[in-house]
């Protein structure tokens, strides 16, 4: 398994030599937004489709 600095260094090689600081800092918060999501799909903190569609029927007031 990679390190976090491993695969923010490969990260890197893949951005172009003039990425900015503000597109690398998008791609990190990317990166780091799925790891989250698979995280959570693993701990099984996860809504099935129907809830998802009922949390927002009653969130948009239908």
């Amino acid at each position: 398994m990679k390190t976090v600095k491993e695969e923010i260094k490969e990260m890197l090689e893949k951005l172009p030599d003039n990425a900015s600081f503000e597109e690398i800092q998008y791609h990190i918060y990317v990166q780091e937004k799925i790891e989250h999501g698979i995280n959570e799909v693993r701990e099984g903190r996860v809504v099935s489709q129907e809830e998802a569609e009922k949390r927002m029927a009653k969130w948009l007031g239908q």
